[in-house]
């Protein structure tokens, strides 16, 4: 890979996938491999109230908010981003954006059915609400998968480890898990 060339990888799909927990896989995957990179976890980047009048859906906070992140990465030598958002793998416009210039961008749609998302849900949501996320989650899984453009792999996570996943999610980047310095850390980054 050139040093000048940026690439990202997208982890999209439903609330309750597993998209953060494979994020984080990947990452200590790659950090395992001494494959630099680093991961943005995108619900991070518009969690904000009110939403901007002219920014409803807060997506040109986003893109403000990663750029900023992204140009501090990339100062530092940083060629590789693993970002995680339901609907990542819709807005590669916006990702490239953010990054400037003309990012290799690959992206996996993370699926499970109905009643996995429910437990993984039923094990984190004590509260009401539990109902109201399934099915929410259970929308967006259809939205996703019909819009979900045709370079988008998508990755089941039903009954598979996280390593499993996070595995095929480094390969339809088309990053090694092999990278390694040859003397000390110099050129890690690169």
């Amino acid at each position: 890979m050139s040093p000048t060339t940026f690439e990202a990888l997208l982890i999209g799909g439903r609330s309750g996938v597993g998209k953060t927990t494979v994020g984080w896989e990947v990452s200590a995957l790659l950090r395992d491999a001494r494959v630099a990179h680093c991961l943005v976890e995108g619900d991070n980047l518009d969690q904000a109230f009110p939403a901007p009048a002219d920014d409803p859906h807060r997506a040109r906070m986003t893109e403000a908010n990663l750029a900023a992140l992204w140009a501090n990465y990339a100062a530092l030598g940083y060629r590789r981003l693993i970002y995680t958002n339901t609907v990542s793998v819709l807005e590669p416009d916006l990702i490239a954006r953010a990054m400037g210039g003309e990012p290799r961008i690959s992206g996996v749609l993370l699926t499970a059915d109905d009643a996995t998302t429910r437990q993984r849900f039923g094990a984190r949501e004590i509260g009401s609400q539990l109902d109201t996320h399934v099915e929410r989650s259970g929308a967006m899984a259809r939205r996703l998968d019909a819009a979900a453009p045709p370079w988008v792999t998508r990755v089941p996570t039903g009954g598979r480890s996280v390593t499993a996943i996070a595995r095929d999610a480094i390969a339809a980047a088309g990053w090694p898990l092999d990278e390694r310095p040859t003397d000390g850390n110099a050129g890690w980054l690169n």
